[in-house]
């Protein structure tokens, strides 16, 4: 079960029982990650079609140790998205890699076994929240003009309304006629008061002001 089923050379029914098995497996991973998430189309096709991509060329490249090197190498090249994802979809883009070389070298019962640990694991860490913060955590950004001195300007509403408040960042925007400070900001409870908006927007000219969950991103 666990053993290999490609023999040099390859036949026609080896070929297509590895690719049916990296499409359905393909198919099953990208609803298994969609679960209680939103994801676009493009990504949940890109998630059905990759571990038969990446099992098709391992194939070809099969007891070519070169032509492995150079396939491994292009691979860390590749941006499988153009704009930044979560860690959460980039867990099952490798997910699909590993199903996809899996299956490139014949181990159709390795990748099942994997698919399925995979799947159990990524559905009960859903389930019970796992890694969920116990209090609110938001990245606050607030335009101010640049003749404002930012230096506690807000820490008096901050005070009132979080329970921490960090500036992690200061850019300028506009031409340089305006600044941008970031903050990661911490409220006691899953309410955003209206009255911090409110404050806020008093101090920084009614300038823009965003909130935004506070998401690890990261770009392949």
């Amino acid at each position: 079960m666990l053993n290999s089923i490609i023999t040099l050379p390859i036949t026609l029914p080896t070929l297509l029982i590895c690719l049916v098995t990296a499409i359905a497996l393909g198919i099953f991973t990208a609803l298994v990650f969609s679960f209680r998430q939103h994801h676009s189309k493009s990504f949940m096709l890109t998630l059905a079609l990759l571990p038969m991509a990446v099992c098709i060329v391992i194939m070809m490249v099969n007891g070519n140790i070169g032509a492995g090197f150079a396939v491994a190498g292009t691979f860390t090249l590749v941006r499988f998205r153009s704009i930044p994802g979560t860690a959460r979809e980039i867990s099952a883009i490798f997910v699909d890699m590993v199903i996809g070389f899996t299956l490139g070298m014949g181990y159709i019962g390795i990748a099942v076994v994997f698919f399925l640990l995979a799947a159990l694991l990524t559905m009960i860490l859903t389930l019970v929240n796992f890694g969920a913060p116990s209090k609110i955590e938001k990245q606050l950004r607030i335009t101010i003009p640049e003749d404002f001195d930012y230096n506690e300007l807000f820490d008096d509403v901050f005070a009132k309304y979080t329970e921490k408040a960090e500036m992690e960042q200061i850019r300028t925007t506009n031409m340089g006629t305006l600044f941008e400070l970031s903050y990661r900001v911490v409220f006691p409870d899953k309410r955003i008061p209206k009255e911090f908006i409110d404050e806020l927007r008093t101090r920084n000219g009614n300038l823009n002001i965003v909130i935004n969950d506070f998401t690890e991103m990261m770009t392949l």
